[in-house]
């Protein structure tokens, strides 16, 4: 299938009751546009890389109670998993659809990637665009706007992501349940791939710095 764009029915599945109503929902409205969209953004970002990359789309497998709040596909240039590496993230809550350059806390490479990116501040500043967001728990919808933060905030961001075992950086947008371009498929498209391009920069940065 070609992707078709998020709608209210896809944002809807985060109302149903239950694990395995919830999770049907997920397989049969949100995975199928995941894997049309996610093999054309890894197509392009393989370009964009000079790097093969992968799909991956989340499975929730460790889930037997709760139902999942979110849910996300990712994209690395590794097949079997995605999680320990810098990835790139599209996925939905019940209200948003977001974008992101994904350093989660299982990276075992944090601490110095966090000082990678802060010997690196003055550009990575000048880089990111004002309108874009950072999020510190990939479980949670916070998110900091970038035009909030100062070399300061960034530093503190930074530092915490460092020392903070939890801690995670997540970079990029999110998009309202009602914005109109989640209904156009190749506008949506375009923006994401926009977006990935932006970020591109800070993983390069993240894969190319050395595990000690």
């Amino acid at each position: 299938m070609s992707f078709t764009g998020f709608t209210q029915h896809d944002f809807d599945t985060f109302s149903i009751e239950g694990l395995d109503g919830r999770m049907v929902a997920i397989r049969e409205r949100i995975q199928p546009k995941f894997k049309a969209l996610g093999d054309v953004l890894a197509a392009d970002l393989s370009v964009q890389s000079g790097t093969e990359m992968f799909l991956h789309i989340a499975k929730h497998l460790r889930r037997k109670i709760n139902p999942p709040v979110d849910t996300w596909m990712a994209i690395c240039p590794y097949k079997r998993g995605y999680k320990q590496v810098p990835h790139f993230q599209v996925g939905l809550f019940d209200d948003r659809v977001f974008i992101w350059l994904a350093l989660i806390y299982e990276l075992p490479n944090k601490g110095n990637i966090a000082t990678t990116y802060m010997n690196n501040l003055d550009h990575i500043q000048a880089e990111i665009p004002a309108d874009f967001l950072l999020s510190f728990d990939h479980m949670k919808k916070d998110a900091t706007p970038v035009s909030e933060l100062n070399a300061d905030g960034w530093h503190e961001a930074l530092t915490r992501f460092r020392d903070v075992k939890k801690a995670e950086l997540l970079i990029g947008r999110n998009l309202r349940f009602d914005d109109p371009i989640l209904t156009n498929p190749a506008a949506l498209e375009q923006l994401i791939e926009q977006t990935f391009q932006k970020l591109l920069p800070l993983y390069k940065l993240a894969v190319n710095t050395p595990a000690v």
